[in-house]
């Protein structure tokens, strides 16, 4: 997809594409408040545990992931959304092809 425009509509799912055996990442905003990333996950990928200095907001848009947050794991599916607390303890498995958005805004 060609480079994103300021104040245009553009399909969130159609921006990203998946790649075999592997997660692609592209970042839509990022400024001194925060960012916003989106991406994709091939099946059987993922992130290890890692934390954040502040809460992240994901937003799953195809597909479904699990996260692990502070040993506790939760599906979330396209459509749903889920907020993890600043400096938690969490990692990401797709136990299929899904693409999410991440907003983290700093406090």
């Amino acid at each position: 997809m060609a480079k994103l425009e300021k104040g245009t509509v553009f399909p969130a799912k159609e921006v990203i594409d998946y790649a075999d055996g592997g997660v692609v990442s592209k970042e839509l905003v990022h400024n001194n408040a925060g960012s916003v990333t989106l991406f994709s996950f091939d099946a059987g990928q993922g992130l290890s545990e890692h934390s954040a200095p502040f809460d992240a907001l994901i937003q799953v848009i195809d597909g479904k992931m699990e996260l692990t947050v502070e040993d506790t794991k939760h599906v979330i599916s396209a459509g749903e959304l889920f907020i993890i607390p600043s400096g938690a303890r969490h990692s990401v498995n797709a136990p299929e092809r899904f693409k999410m958005i991440i907003t983290m805004i700093r406090g």
